[in-house]
């Protein structure tokens, strides 16, 4: 039997091919002689003799879901019925950003004209369902559309004469 070493691979990192295993090491080699390589005579290595998938986690395949899976069985605590999920989830914009969600065009077409209608943002649409005060607007009014307003925000939003329109 011959023995590989460590050493005998340290010629691997000059050479970019991939390194294929000798014959003589491989599995099928060592088993020449053993009439089933293995895998039994009578179930000869076919269908599934410990039952499909997770079968026996709690019969003959219980020490391995005890010992690598503990509490995978049973219950714990109390039911949620109702429960709503993602709840928390409240994407933000502030107002420094608020007008690069409509084109450079419409703002400046607004501004030409401040006696026509002022602009619509509709930030929920766009994404964000929370405007924050960060930033500062141009002097041209607006109506922003959005979920929440924080109150800076609400504040600096009529302060250019624009108006805060919550949606559902």
């Amino acid at each position: 039997k011959s023995r590989i070493n460590s050493r005998d691979f340290s010629f691997l990192f000059l050479f970019p091919f991939a390194f294929k295993m000798p014959t003589r090491t491989s599995k099928t080699r060592k088993l020449r002689g053993h009439v089933s390589h293995g895998h039994g005579r009578v179930g000869k290595h076919r269908k599934h003799p410990g039952g499909r998938g997770n079968a026996g986690g709690l019969h003959h395949h219980r020490i391995n879901f005890d010992k690598y899976h503990p509490g995978y069985f049973g219950k714990v605590g109390m039911r949620h019925y109702h429960l709503k999920k993602n709840t928390i989830y409240c994407p933000t914009i502030n107002l420094d950003k608020l007008w690069t969600l409509v084109s450079e065009q419409t703002r400046l077409n607004h501004a030409q004209k401040p006696d026509g209608p002022a602009p619509i943002i509709d930030v929920v649409r766009a994404g964000y369902f929370k405007v924050l005060g960060k930033g500062k607007l141009p002097k041209q009014p607006v109506i922003i559309k959005a979920k929440f307003f924080s109150r800076r925000a609400e504040e600096k939003i009529k302060g250019v004469g624009g108006a805060c329109v919550l949606t559902a």
